[in-house]
């Protein structure tokens, strides 16, 4: 497997294997306001610590957490805890974000990874998109859920008449709260939505795992699904949305 791929999983693993032992209490501090715009845990710095530990080597990393740090060809970005309010919460729904763009530019590597549960996903140097757990050695090809009942609707709770909109179209959804996870669970579900402000550290690793799927990204929400209708039936909604807020 690809060294960066390794040392992403390597990361992972201490991350969780620390987690597995019990919540430290320092983790709970909040510090500063971070790169990304949102009020930094102990958590986060402690999962940022873990991940420059092991991918320093690969180029300069981008963090929601510290910003640039260190150096090299390649550009690394990550999410440390994607999900911090969860976790904190003890919601098992939290997990880390990386993404690699190579010195051409090109997004060639990223990996999610669920700590709640175990579930990583990986978009190798190669093109495949691949699924395993934490702490096992097999991987295999990414797969659809062909009937997906269900859809994820990121920042739901700051959207209600795209939430009431969505009810009448009967698009059923749930909204846990971690963008990257969300997106690299677009294959198994109906839909994923979000709306807001566009940030990298939330969408590079994300998108990257969403190949092979109609995605739809504009500067202030995006929509993926396996089925265009689907996507372009959202988009309408999204538009219906912005009309009646500027007729108000």
């Amino acid at each position: 497997m690809d060294p960066f791929i390794e040392a992403c999983i390597d990361a992972n693993e201490e991350i969780a294997r620390a987690i597995e032992v019990g919540f430290d209490v320092s983790w709970y501090e909040k510090t500063d306001i971070g790169a990304g715009g949102d009020v930094s845990s102990r958590l986060d710095l402690f999962a940022e610590a873990v991940f420059v530990k092991h991918l320093s080597p690969f180029g300069f990393i981008e963090s929601e957490e510290s910003g640039i740090i260190g150096e090299g060809d390649a550009h690394i970005i990550i999410d440390p805890i994607d999900g911090s309010a969860n976790a904190l919460s003890a919601f098992p729904y939290y997990g880390t974000s990386v993404a690699r763009v190579n010195a051409d530019g090109v997004l060639d590597a990223a990996v999610v990874c669920n700590l709640a549960n175990g579930d990583i996903f990986l978009k190798t140097p190669s093109e495949t998109l691949l699924h395993g757990k934490l702490f096992a050695d097999s991987f295999k090809p990414v797969s659809p859920v062909p009937n997906a009942e269900i859809g994820l609707f990121e920042k739901a709770y700051a959207n209600p008449k795209v939430v009431s909109l969505l009810d009448e179209a009967g698009l059923k959804f749930r909204s846990p709260g971690a963008v990257a996870l969300s997106l690299a669970y677009a294959h198994s579900v109906k839909y994923v939505l979000f709306t807001g402000v566009f940030r990298i550290y939330d969408f590079a690793a994300g998108l990257a795992l969403c190949e092979g799927l109609e995605v739809l990204a504009q500067q202030d929400y995006v929509i993926v699904s396996k089925e265009k209708n689907v996507v372009d039936l959202i988009e309408g909604i999204i538009v219906k949305t912005k009309t009646i807020e500027e007729e108000a």
